[in-house]
C-alpha cells in the first residue's frame, strides 16, 4: 500500500470553548491522529467514491501537527505552524466573512480579469500577524467553487477524464473533489484555513447558476439528461468537503449518514449518492441550515437555496420545516444577539426589492399567462431571486425579525458587491461582502449602479403599485455603499455592549487595503 499523503486539509472547522475539529481529506485509507497541546486523537478515515477523509476532534488549543498512520504530515517544513484557538466564554470578537470565490491562477493575467485573491493575500498578511490580529472564525456566504464556470486548469482536467456532456462544467464527485482541491490547497489560503475556523453555506454557483430559481427552474433542469447526475455529485461533495465541518462532535454523532459512511469498510458512495438525491427530492427532510451558541451571540446559518418551496402560487425561500426551524432558533432564549447567515441578501437597495417583488407577482399570472412567461424569462436572465423574490417569505421574516427584541445583523453575499444596510426603527442590520474574488466589469458596475441605485429606485415603487402589491411590513435603507471591488469583511463584536463595527478590505498585488469601516447604530 502506498504512503498516505494529505490532499486537501488540514482544515479548521468547527470550534467552541471545549473543542476543535479538523478535517482532512488524504490519498489512501489511513488512521488520522491530530495532536494539539495536551490532547491527541485520532479516527480512521471513511470512503466515498475513492476518496478518503476524516475529522478528528480535539479538546486543546495551541500550535498542532497532523500524523497519517503515525507519520507527520502537517506542517509543511515551509509553512509557519497552525494554530487552534478555543473560543473563549464570550464567544468570537472578530469575524469575517464573504462570498464568491473563483479558484484561478495568480498570474498577471488572471489578476487583470479576475482581481487579486483578497483571502490569499489576507492570509500572507495573517503570517507576519500578531495572533491577537487574526480574527476568531470566517464564514464562506456560498460559492465557495464553480461548478458551472471551471478554470482552465480544470477544464483541461475535464478533457483529459471524459468527452462527454457537460463539456465546460462539472459532472461527477471526481471532479467535484479535483474543483475543491484546486480551491483550498494554494500555501496560503491552505494556512489560513489550518487556522482559522470556518462555517459554511453553499449558494447557486456550488451547484449551478440560478439554482433553485422557480418551479419553472426546476422543470427545465429535469429535462438536461446529466443534471441528475449532477446535483447528486454536488450535493454529496458539498456534505463531505463543507457540511459535515458546520456541525458539533455531538451533531456529528447523531448524524445517521456519517454513521453508516464510517461504519461501512467498503466504499460508501452508493450511500452518500441516495442521501443527495433524496435531499433533492425531498428537501424538507434534510437539514443544511445550522445553529451555533457562541457566548452570547447565537450563529444561525440559513440554507436559501436548497430549502426553498417553489410550489406555484405558494412560493417560499424555506419549506414549513425549515421556518419553523428558525423561528425556535430566533424565539429561543440565552442568546443576547443574533448572527444571520443567508447567502442571498435580505434586505436590497429598496427599488431592486420592488422590482423582484413585481416579477414574482407577475411570474405567477398577476397580469396573465403572455406576461407570465416573459417575466420568468426575465426573472432567470437577472437573477430576480433574492428574499424579495419570495415575498412571502419575506414579510414573514421581517415581522419575526421586529419581534426579538434582540439585535439581528445579517450576513450575505451573492451579489458581486458590497454594502451596509439598517431598518428603521428597529436593530436590524444587513452587512453583504461579495465578491471574494469574481469582480463585475467596469461596464456592469455601472449598470449595477445606474439599476439598482438608480432606475429601479425611480421605478420600483410604481411598479409595485401597478401590481397592487402591499407595503412591506418594514422600511431600510443602504446607509454606506455599494462597493464593488475584490472584498473580505471583518465584523468585530466585542464583549456585549461595545460599539460594534465592520470594516470591508480589499488587496492589491502587495498589501491589503480598508475599503470602508462603518459603525453600526442601534
Amino acid at each position: 500500500m502506498d504512503v498516505p499523503e494529505l490532499v486537501v486539509g488540514p482544515m479548521l472547522r468547527y470550534v467552541d470553548d471545549k473543542s476543535a475539529s479538523v478535517w482532512v481529506e488524504t490519498s489512501e485509507p489511513c488512521e488520522v491522529t491530530v495532536e494539539a497541546g495536551r490532547s491527541r486523537a485520532g479516527g480512521r478515515t471513511f470512503t466515498v467514491h475513492g476518496h478518503h477523509y476524516a475529522i478528528v476532534d480535539v479538546t486543546d488549543g495551541g500550535t498542532y501537527e497532523v500524523r497519517l498512520d503515525g507519520e507527520v504530515v502537517w506542517p509543511l517544513p515551509d509553512h509557519p505552524p497552525s494554530r487552534i484557538r478555543l473560543l473563549g466564554s464570550d464567544g468570537p470578537r472578530k469575524v469575517m466573512f464573504g462570498s464568491c470565490r473563483t479558484s484561478v491562477p495568480h498570474d498577471v493575467i488572471h489578476t487583470i480579469s479576475h482581481g487579486v485573491d483578497v483571502l490569499r493575500s489576507y492570509g500572507c498578511r495573517m503570517m507576519e500577524a500578531p495572533e491577537e490580529e487574526w480574527p476568531d472564525m470566517l464564514l464562506l456566504l456560498g460559492d465557495q467553487v464553480y461548478a458551472d464556470e471551471p478554470s482552465k486548469e480544470m477544464l483541461e482536467f475535464i478533457k483529459n477524464r471524459r468527452d462527454t456532456e457537460p463539456k465546460t462544467e462539472i459532472a461527477d464527485f471526481e471532479e467535484y473533489a479535483e474543483l475543491y482541491r484546486v480551491a483550498w490547497t494554494d500555501p496560503e489560503i491552505r494556512w489560513l484555513l489550518s487556522t482559522v475556523p470556518t462555517a459554511m453555506i453553499f449558494d447557486d454557483h456550488d451547484l449551478r447558476d440560478d439554482w433553485n430559481t422557480s418551479h419553472d427552474w426546476r422543470q427545465q433542469m429535469a429535462k438536461v439528461e446529466w443534471w441528475p447526475r449532477r446535483v447528486i455529485a454536488g450535493l454529496g461533495a458539498y456534505w463531505v468537503y463543507q457540511h459535515l465541518g458546520n456541525l458539533s462532535p455531538a451533531e456529528r454523532d447523531a448524524d445517521g449518514l456519517l454513521g453508516k459512511l464510517c461504519a461501512s469498510e467498503a466504499d460508501g458512495a452508493e450511500i452518500l449518492d441516495a442521501f443527495a438525491e433524496h435531499a433533492d427530492a425531498v428537501p424538507a427532510e434534510s437539514r443544511w441550515s445550522y445553529a451555533r451558541d457562541l457566548g452570547s451571540t447565537r450563529l444561525i446559518m440559513v440554507d436559501s437555496r436548497c430549502a426553498r418551496q417553489l410550489t406555484p402560487g405558494d412560493r417560499r425561500m424555506l419549506d414549513p420545516v425549515e421556518w419553523e426551524w428558525l423561528i425556535d432558533q430566533l424565539n429561543r432564549g440565552g442568546a443576547e444577539r443574533f448572527l444571520v447567515g443567508t447567502s442571498v441578501p435580505f434586505l436590497l437597495p429598496a427599488g431592486i426589492h420592488h422590482v423582484q417583488n413585481w416579477n414574482e407577482a407577475l411570474a405567477q399570472g398577476a397580469w396573465g399567462r403572455r406576461v407570465a412567461r416573459w417575466s420568468e424569462w426575465l426573472r432567470q436572465t437577472f437573477d430576480l431571486e433574492h428574499w424579495s423574490a419570495f415575498r412571502r417569505s419575506f414579510d414573514d421574516l421581517a415581522r419575526l425579525l421586529t419581534r426579538t427584541e434582540r439585535p439581528v445583523i445579517i450576513l450575505s453575499g451573492d451579489i458581486h458587491y458590497s454594502y451596509a444596510a439598517k431598518a428603521r426603527k428597529y436593530p436590524i442590520h444587513q452587512l453583504v461582502c461579495s465578491p471574494i474574488r469574481n469582480p463585475l466589469s467596469r461596464t456592469l458596475r455601472l449598470a449595477n449602479i445606474v439599476a439598482q441605485f438608480g432606475i429601479a429606485t425611480l421605478i420600483g415603487g410604481l411598479l409595485s403599485r401597478l401590481a397592487r402589491i402591499p407595503r412591506p411590513p418594514i422600511k431600510w435603507r443602504i446607509t454606506d455603499g455599494p462597493w464593488f471591488s475584490n472584498a473580505i469583511a471583518t465584523l468585530s463584536l466585542g464583549s456585549p455592549g461595545e460599539q460594534i463595527s465592520v470594516r470591508w478590505e480589499t488587496a492589491s498585488t502587495t498589501e491589503v487595503m480598508e475599503v470602508a469601516e462603518v459603525e453600526l447604530s442601534a
